[in-house]
């Protein structure tokens, strides 16, 4: 193992490194013609604003052909997106011609005084000197020298308390959690430094995180609860309450993110009061909230990071910096950190994977989502046959009206998973023919009273998914029905779940498929979006993105995986795409 100097500065370099490399595509990208940007959807033009009120900006075009969607970082400006007058903005809302964005830096006063001839572009945030300035504290605090990085380079051994472990394993006993889940809980609890756990989808991380939580507060110990995004932040802190909802909870952050919190949220710590507590209590925040005002100089006991298979090394020693003890919970089976480096560069490991197999980890082996059928692939791939459905997941089945609809041959309950086969061909990041397919079956679906909140799509790219959601909004019509099906990429569906998933990979070129395999068939992305069902999943495709004399033969192990992924599944094949 390289010497901590070296570890560091190779986490500098590669910082330093993302951050040019992004800022330069930016503004290659930027310096494109306008009607370049625009019909790649790398921009969007003629804008209106409709509305401005409390720092939400409403606007209107007449159309929107954009990869944006929620969450994306965009700057508002009159033709140059390096303007002194630009506003930049978070997109909150995509209805395709109407938009919602939250002014995050900028003087509305320019809105107001010329609503009209506004154009968007894709934004970023430079956060490499957050990520330098933990590097740099590492290597300079007491906490990073003495404990963070002996951690790291395998120098500090965490002990078991095995006192601790009994009297947790005593106290989890009549809360429901199966075995593995208590013995995650009372290994996590237990250790000194540092734990593992495993949490492979469906078995139940968030709820077995928040027992943890629970018996550290219980023990007067204050807890951050952690992640890459405020979305597995979220979700962790909305699980803590129903299982004790005594228990002090709040999130740290800006206002803008909590649509899905259902603790308090504050803008800083000394709004919270939670620094006049005797006892324990649980703050969630970002790393990067450590490094500002909201949460600077706040000590914490314990740090649990969730979703750790997706935290680099630097945002995790930006996280371990305030504590002494942390809990990675995460699945190196599922997606890593995003890096705009392709596989045949150098990548930055997740801090799951890196401190992985050293024997401080535990798995948990229960998934209560996919039934029998769905879980053998993922299970015999991913996972060396240690996971298994529950009693109760491992006998459900699709539930539908009796009612017939002319998909039914697809929708078949007793055929959990299925690849249906278009046939067509040449496709790269958007198939209008897969689009409509996906939307028919979902109108039968529908017709079969599968909720619309219980219906999710996958797809690979941003153009597939909008393509997919206009076709929705067109067909369906009422926006209580369209706006509760989930369309959207790999990244967005990680932990998520809904009764039926279809999946549509757009790409039918095998050339392009070839050109793209090491993110179009990365084997973490594709456990991931087969794992969001809990009893009907369907692959829509075509069996030409995998003619086997166009890919490389470096990439002969990911076509073969996606190819034993397909003969799992029962197969379909609508050469013309008429129903036989």
């Amino acid at each position: 193992m390289s010497s901590t100097s070296d570890l560091l500065n190779r986490l500098k370099l590669f910082v330093q490194a993302e951050a040019d490399t992004q800022f330069a595509a930016l503004d290659k990208q930027w310096s494109r013609p306008l009607s370049e940007r625009v019909s790649k959807g790398w921009a969007i033009e003629g804008l209106s604003v409709e509305h401005f009120e409390k720092g939400l900006i409403r606007l209107r075009c007449d159309t929107n052909d954009s990869r944006f969607r929620e969450g994306d970082l965009l700057v508002l400006h009159r033709g140059n997106p390096q303007e002194p007058n630009a506003l930049h903005v978070e997109l909150q809302y995509d209805a395709e011609t109407e938009l919602e964005v939250s002014l995050i830096n900028g003087n509305h006063f320019f809105l107001e005084a010329d609503p009209d001839g506004w154009l968007i572009d894709q934004d970023w945030f430079d956060s490499s000197p957050f990520y330098l300035d933990a590097l740099n504290n590492v290597a300079d605090s007491l906490r990073g020298r003495s404990v963070i990085l002996p951690l790291l380079q395998g120098s500090l051994t965490p002990k078991l308390d095995y006192a601790r472990y009994e009297r947790a394993v005593q106290e989890l006993a009549d809360t429901g959690l199966n075995d593995s889940q208590i013995e995650a809980v009372a290994q996590a609890y237990a250790s000194d430094l540092l734990h593992l756990i495993q949490g492979p989808p469906g078995t139940g991380k968030t709820l077995m995180l928040a027992h943890l939580a629970k018996l550290l507060v219980d023990d007067g110990q204050r807890v951050l609860v952690t992640a890459l995004t405020h979305r597995a932040i979220h979700n962790a802190l909305n699980k803590i309450p129903k299982v004790d909802d005594s228990l002090p909870v709040c999130k740290i952050g800006e206002s803008r993110h909590i649509s899905d919190l259902d603790v308090p949220n504050f803008e800083n710590f000394d709004q919270s009061h939670f620094g006049d507590l005797i006892n324990g209590y649980i703050i969630g925040a970002t790393p990067f909230s450590l490094q500002t005002q909201r949460l600077s100089n706040v000590e914490f006991d314990v740090v649990l990071f969730d979703e750790a298979s997706q935290v680099t090394l630097p945002l995790a020693i930006m996280g371990m910096l305030a504590a002494n003890k942390y809990i990675f919970i995460g699945d190196e089976y599922q997606l890593p950190p995003i890096s705009i480096f392709s596989e045949k560069q150098a990548k930055q490991t997740s801090i799951f994977a890196y401190l992985a197999g050293r024997g401080n980890e535990t798995m948990l082996n229960i998934t209560y989502r996919l039934n029998d059928g769905l879980v053998d692939w993922p299970n015999r791939t991913f996972y060396n046959n240690l996971l298994k459905s529950s009693e109760d997941a491992s006998k459900r089945h699709l539930q539908l009206s009796k009612q017939p609809t002319r998909w039914d041959f697809v929708l078949d309950p007793t055929s959990p998973s299925v690849f249906l086969d278009l046939c067509h061909r040449n496709t790269t990041v958007r198939s209008r023919r897969e689009a409509e397919i996906v939307v028919e079956l979902i109108g039968a679906l529908l017709e079969h009273d599968v909720p619309p909140e219980e219906i999710g799509v996958v797809v690979p790219y941003r153009a597939q998914s909008r393509l997919i959601r206009s076709l929705l909004r067109r067909t369906i019509g009422e926006e209580k029905i369209w706006s509760k099906i989930v369309v959207d990429t790999v990244e967005r569906m990680q932990g998520q779940e809904r009764e039926v998933v279809l999946v549509s990979f757009a790409t039918a070129s095998p050339a392009f498929a070839s050109q793209m395999a090491d993110f179009l068939f990365q084997p973490q992305r594709l456990n991931v979006a087969v794992t969001r069902p809990r009893t009907k999943l369907i692959l829509i495709g075509s069996h030409h993105m995998l003619d086997g004399d166009q890919f490389d033969e470096e990439h002969t192990d990911t076509f073969a995986l996606l190819k034993d992924l397909i003969n799992s599944c029962q197969q379909i094949s609508l050469p013309d795409g008429s129903l036989v």
